[in-house]
């Protein structure tokens, strides 16, 4: 039987805004994907991103390009070589796992994990800003018991000690978004240490990063714009100790779990992130998650207004997806 493809933008509000190191945001504009036999569907979500080169109206012409394949039936190992890494990929991958998991009655997780899937803790993203109102901001959520905060600025120490010393109990990780100066680096990570930072991600740009080779790295040091797919792990073995896996870099979740196993043997840590989007984009990644040592799925609740159903979160607790969502 013949499969119908069709693609939607979608915004959703953001609460109070989102900024870090390139800007702010006060909307999440995302494409679903729906990908339907006979009277099934199975759906995917993904978040075009600039910093990629990704466009809202690029990433759903890249995805209605690909509706004739879909209809010929191209599986998600074919989808791997028939599409390039990135937003549209992703939305078409994980809408074929969707649609499996409904003709098949086997829900995704029980192919992919060994046992049911249980909840996580989930970070609580810090936008970037000035560092009294990143400390108030880290107070009020101080009962969270990880919070990721953005820096990304030549003079980040004040962030930092405001925002540690503010929620002294949660853990905390750092995301500069590459807005690291070089000559800050290692005074950064320093003050980073001294504050019991538990993780910094992406210090420096991506492809200008071989600094991080010749400095103690006194933290853990996570790659994100500097790793999409696998083809990336070589070259960070010297620079790195953890990767941020997000289903929009690798191109969905096929990509992503041959990703994390080779990441994994190489003994790197796992992070699991996302864009800013709905339960649905966070739904997926919330399997590849399961065995992660650091999971930065919030999306949701950085939303004034998710997807029904969604995700169901307990403080930062996040529920597994159920099949109504996604899988």
């Amino acid at each position: 039987m013949s499969r119908r493809l069709e693609a939607t933008i979608e915004t959703f509000p953001i609460s109070g805004g989102f900024t870090i190191s390139r800007g702010t945001k006060t909307q999440a504009h995302v494409i679903t994907c729906v990908i339907a036999e006979g009277n099934v569907e199975g759906r995917g979500e993904c978040v075009p991103y600039a910093r990629y080169g990704e466009t809202l109206d690029g990433v759903l012409a890249d995805i209605h390009a690909a509706a004739p394949a879909i209809a010929a039936g191209l599986t998600r190992q074919e989808l791997l070589t028939a599409m390039k890494p990135g937003a549209a990929r992703n939305a078409i991958d994980c809408a074929l796992w969707d649609l499996e998991a409904g003709l098949s009655d086997v829900p995704a997780a029980a192919r992919i994990l060994a046992a049911p899937a249980k909840p996580l803790v989930t970070a609580y993203t810090i936008s970037l800003g000035e560092p009294d109102v990143m400390a108030a901001k880290a107070a009020e959520n101080a009962h969270r018991p990880l919070l990721k905060v953005k820096v990304g600025t030549g003079d980040d120490e004040s962030r930092i000690r405001a925002v540690c010393a503010a929620a002294p109990r949660s853990t905390v990780i750092l995301d500069a978004n590459e807005g690291w100066p070089e000559d800050r680096l290692a005074h950064h990570i320093a003050v980073s240490s001294e504050c019991g930072v538990a993780l910094v991600e992406q210090p420096l740009p991506a492809g200008r990063d071989a600094a991080l080779r010749d400095i103690e790295r006194l933290v853990t040091i996570c790659a994100d714009e500097s790793v999409h797919t696998g083809g990336d792990l070589a070259a960070l073995r010297d620079r790195y100790d953890a990767i941020n896996i997000k289903l929009d870099k690798t191109g969905g979740l096929t990509e992503a779990l041959t990703l994390k196993r080779d990441a994994q043997a190489l003994g790197f840590k796992i992070m699991i992130g996302c864009m800013v989007g709905s339960s649905l984009g966070m739904a997926p990644a919330l399997l590849l998650a399961q065995d992660a040592e650091f999971v930065d799925l919030d999306g949701p609740l950085l939303l004034a207004r998710d997807r029904v159903p969604g995700l169901v979160y307990e403080g930062s607790l996040v529920l597994p997806p159920e099949q109504a969502l996604w899988g």
